[in-house]
C-alpha cells in the first residue's frame, strides 16, 4: 500500500451534520479564549458556529483549495473572517501546538496516524473532539450518542494530561 498523497485529501469531503457540529463544540466545552483547530475543516461551519457563538478564534486546515474558498467566504457571510485563520495543506504536516481545541471528522485509520502529533505537540488541557470516529486504543474520557434524526452521531472526547 503506498503512502497517500501530500496534495490529495486521503477521504472525501462529508459535511458534519448541524446537530453534531453543536455536540462536538458543547463536548469540548469551546469558549471566547479557546483556539479551535478544524483539521479537514471542509466549509468551515464548525469554526464558524465557534466563532459566531463565542468569538472563537479558529484555524482551519484542508488540503482542498476549494474548501478553503468555501470557508473564506462562509466565513465573511457570516461577519467573523477577522476571527479565523485558513490553511491549505497537508494537515499531517501541520503545526497545531496553538490549539487548545482540535476537532476531527476523519477515519478511524487517519485518526490514529495523527495521534502521534497531537500528543506531541497539545499541551495539557487542550482537547480533541471527534465526529463518529476513534483514535483505536486511546480510550476516550467522554462519548456522546446523539439521539437519531438521520443518522445516529457519535462524539469523542480526549484530553491531554
Amino acid at each position: 500500500m503506498s503512502e497517500p498523497s501530500k496534495n490529495r485529501p486521503d477521504i472525501a469531503y462529508i459535511p458534519t451534520p448541524d446537530d453534531a457540529v453543536d455536540a462536538m463544540l458543547e463536548l469540548a466545552q469551546v469558549g471566547a479564549d479557546d483556539v479551535l483547530y478544524d483539521l479537514g475543516c471542509g466549509d468551515g461551519r464548525l469554526l464558524i458556529r465557534a466563532a459566531t457563538r463565542w468569538g472563537t478564534r479558529g484555524v482551519g486546515i484542508d488540503i482542498d483549495p476549494a474548501c478553503i474558498q468555501q470557508t473564506r467566504q462562509n466565513a465573511q457571510t457570516a461577519g467573523v473572517d477577522h476571527l479565523l485563520t485558513l490553511q491549505q495543506g497537508n494537515l499531517y504536516d501541520s503545526d497545531v501546538a496553538a490549539a487548545t481545541v482540535v476537532a476531527l471528522y476523519l477515519l478511524p485509520h487517519l485518526n490514529a496516524r495523527l495521534c502521534p502529533r497531537l500528543l506531541q505537540q497539545l499541551r495539557p488541557g487542550a482537547r480533541i473532539v471527534s465526529h463518529q470516529f476513534d483514535m483505536g486504543d486511546w480510550e476516550p474520557d467522554e462519548i456522546l450518542t446523539l439521539p437519531a434524526s438521520e443518522e445516529e452521531s457519535v462524539i469523542y472526547l480526549w484530553k491531554i494530561r
